[in-house]
């Protein structure tokens, strides 16, 4: 399937709201008046994408999260100004539909703020008729692709563990992200431990979705 593209996103009256469930949450990379935490009912973050290009290769493919099908999710909703709109829009094209994985829609997101009211957002929902869409992986399978997964953005293992921080930030977990989490910081402490005198640094590098 192509990606779908909201005609009037850009041309809209008002400021517009953003949600942000994995990256963005921590590496937003634009401009906005407001941050605040925020539900949506519907769908729930997953790594269900195959990345090919920021986290990954065609041929070794990393995984990157997605909203999927049912359920919740909690994370950020980003508040920007009227005359911003269109340049944060064109911004998040471009950072998030490098291979047209995700559909562009609106949702409703629940603030969790003193006023608890009901915003529209944009989102980007994972296509599932695409070829990066993964489905449902078992953990190990998760663990195999996050490994291997390196891309124009960096290591793959530095997108799960930076997320899995920010979510913590916000005092909630994500019970699949930080076990996938706690394999990680394993192997790389062990890793570490064995080879002392080579002095490798375990900090991690940020980047895009």
């Amino acid at each position: 399937m192509s990606e779908i593209i909201l005609p009037t996103v850009t041309s809209a009256k008002g400021d517009l709201w953003v949600f942000g469930y994995g990256s963005l949450m921590w590496r937003p990379g634009f401009e906005f008046e407001e941050r605040v935490p925020a539900r949506l009912v519907g769908e729930h973050r997953a790594l269900c994408v195959y990345s090919f290009v920021h986290r990954g290769t065609p041929e070794q493919p990393g995984l990157v999260l997605g909203l999927d099908r049912g359920g919740a999710c909690r994370g950020i909703a980003f508040r920007v100004a009227e005359k911003n709109r269109a340049d944060v829009v064109a911004y998040l094209r471009a950072r998030e539909q490098v291979t047209s994985v995700y559909r562009e829609v609106m949702r409703s997101v629940w603030l969790e703020n003193d006023a608890r009211q009901r915003v529209s957002a944009l989102a980007y929902v994972v296509d599932r008729g695409h070829v990066q869409y993964a489905g449902r992986l078992s953990l190990a399978e998760q663990h195999r692709h996050v490994l291997q997964g390196h891309g124009q953005s960096g290591a793959n293992r530095d997108y799960v563990t930076a997320t899995v921080k920010a979510i913590e930030a916000e005092g909630f977990r994500d019970t699949q992200l930080h076990q996938l989490a706690m394999m990680l910081h394993g192997e790389a402490h062990s890793s570490h431990a064995q080879a002392p005198s080579e002095g490798r640094s375990l900090k991690r590098r940020p980047g895009m979705l």
